[in-house]
């Protein structure tokens, strides 16, 4: 097993802190731009909705597979060596994407922003466990958490102005080289670059699947990621329909509901530094998702109390990927295995992603927008009883 070490900081870096993130939301942006792009793109290539779909189901099947391999090779070649490949891999594949004559390319540009998209999400952890110092690694931890909502809410504002989906492209792709230029400047070679044989990962990746808290940091993240996406992957829909607004309104109000889930996330950070419960935000916050989508999906209030509803929802929700990503090193086996954790923890992300779209979308057809609740409600219910499942793992954690 590698037995990488570094110092952790004695002081935080904020300067990396904050180019780190900023890449993260660069990252986020490829994930945004689809959804706001697919009118845009199924105009233009005449292509029925379940094609369409791969644009963003991609990066989801992609996570789902290569989050502990994304994860040792961080531990081998270096986490800020890996956030600068997932940079580079994002800014040639949006370049492409753009240019794309054809839909089937434009797809294969997606596949290659989706392994940049990885790369970044799994380095970025891992290197703020070592700029950060310990006393204020929450809080970096939770600015990182804030990247997806950010950059997805961005992406779908950004969408009202760019009225035309190569431009989009071209712009997140100049983004990205600008990310590129900011982390050689600003972001410091972390630990890694060690022993990269194929029997050191495999013993990083069995150390970690062999251990009880990085599963269950798993496993709650997955339930976490079903609930929410299981709502906003049909929350444009939802509005349009509870409340009769047009498209732009529906997108507007969606990336409003989606940036709240900024104030989860860094209010994570500021509970967690002041030596609140992990448990007990991860339970609190899965409960008050799971009260808030039964008031959502059961239609029985009125719309404007729907959507403040989906508003709670968000920004409550948002304290458990903060919590979950804060608390990776210290259940990592060692602290040169978190990058493989964060990995684990990103498959577990992507699993909810995929399931929680497809299971809900499954059970409105069927029966209806009600039964949602049920099924959200009950993700919520497991949420629960995982986190306090954790409670003997944190119990042994240095």
């Amino acid at each position: 097993m590698t037995t990488i070490t570094a110092a952790p900081a004695a002081r935080t870096d904020w300067l990396a802190v904050s180019v780190v993130v900023a890449g993260g939301i660069v990252a986020a942006l490829q994930v945004g731009k689809a959804a706001i792009a697919m009118p845009l793109v199924q105009a233009e290539f005449g292509l029925d909705l379940a094609t369409l779909g791969w644009l963003a189901s991609i990066f989801a099947v992609l996570g789902m597979v290569g989050g502990i391999p994304v994860g040792t090779l961080a531990i081998g070649l270096g986490a800020r060596r890996v956030l600068l490949f997932g940079l580079l891999a994002v800014t040639v594949g949006a370049f492409l994407g753009a240019a794309a004559p054809r839909f089937p390319m434009l797809l294969a540009s997606r596949v290659l922003e989706g392994f940049g998209f990885l790369l970044i999400t799994i380095a970025g952890p891992a290197i703020l466990q070592r700029v950060a110092s310990p006393a204020q690694r929450d809080i970096a931890m939770a600015l990182w958490s804030c990247f997806m909502p950010a950059g997805i809410a961005l992406a779908m504002l950004a969408g009202l102005w760019l009225t035309d989906w190569r431009m989009i492209w071209q712009v997140t792709g100049a983004l990205a080289v600008v990310a590129i230029a900011l982390t050689l400047l600003a972001v410091p070679q972390v630990g890694g670059g060690g022993r990269t044989s194929l029997a050191a990962l495999a013993g990083d990746a069995g150390a970690v699947l062999s251990a009880r808290g990085p599963l269950l940091l798993a496993l709650t993240f997955a339930l976490y990621a079903l609930m929410f996406f299981a709502l906003f992957s049909f929350l444009p829909v939802l509005l349009m329909q509870r409340m009769q607004v047009s498209l732009a309104t529906a997108g507007v109000l969606g990336a409003l509901a989606s940036a709240v889930n900024i104030i989860g996330n860094l209010a994570a950070g500021m509970l967690l530094a002041r030596g609140v419960s992990r448990i007990g935000l991860i339970a609190f916050a899965s409960l008050v998702m799971g009260l808030s989508a039964l008031g959502i999906f059961l239609g029985l209030l009125p719309d404007s109390a729907t959507f403040l509803l989906c508003v709670l929802f968000s920004m409550v929700g948002g304290i458990i990927p903060a919590t979950l990503l804060s608390s990776a090193p210290v259940l990592a086996p060692t602290a040169a295995l978190t990058p493989v954790v964060v990995g684990l923890l990103m498959q577990g992300s992507n699993l909810g992603q995929v399931v929680g779209p497809v299971a809900v979308g499954g059970v409105i057809e069927a029966l209806g927008w009600p039964s949602a609740a049920g099924l959200v409600g009950g993700a919520a219910v497991l949420a629960i009883l995982t986190a306090f499942g954790l409670r003997g793992a944190l119990g042994r954690a240095p």
